[in-house]
């Protein structure tokens, strides 16, 4: 099934964000470890968390671009994932 130029444009930004979050957690799971062994548990867990959130994010936008692709769209409630760190927007 073809897509229209902004479907396109809508798939490819998904993408480009979910591959953005997963640069990101990569990046914070190496922070994580140096906190870790420099002793510092507690930020290396904080940072281990964010890291579960990105990750969580990025499949989800994933998933969204492939239903962009497939064109089988359908939301019946906004997402329960309104943003931010503590899931408040």
């Amino acid at each position: 099934m073809w897509l229209n130029e902004s479907e396109n444009e809508l798939r490819r930004d998904l993408q480009s964000v979910a591959s953005d979050l997963r640069w990101s957690a990569v990046e914070l799971l190496r922070l994580a470890d140096q906190l870790k062994q420099a002793g510092n548990d507690a930020d290396a867990q904080a940072v281990m968390r964010l890291c579960n959130l990105f990750q969580g994010d990025e499949q989800r936008l994933a998933g969204y671009a492939e239903e962009v692709k497939a064109k089988v769209i359908s939301r019946n409630k906004p997402s329960d994932h309104a943003g931010g760190v503590d899931g408040g927007g």
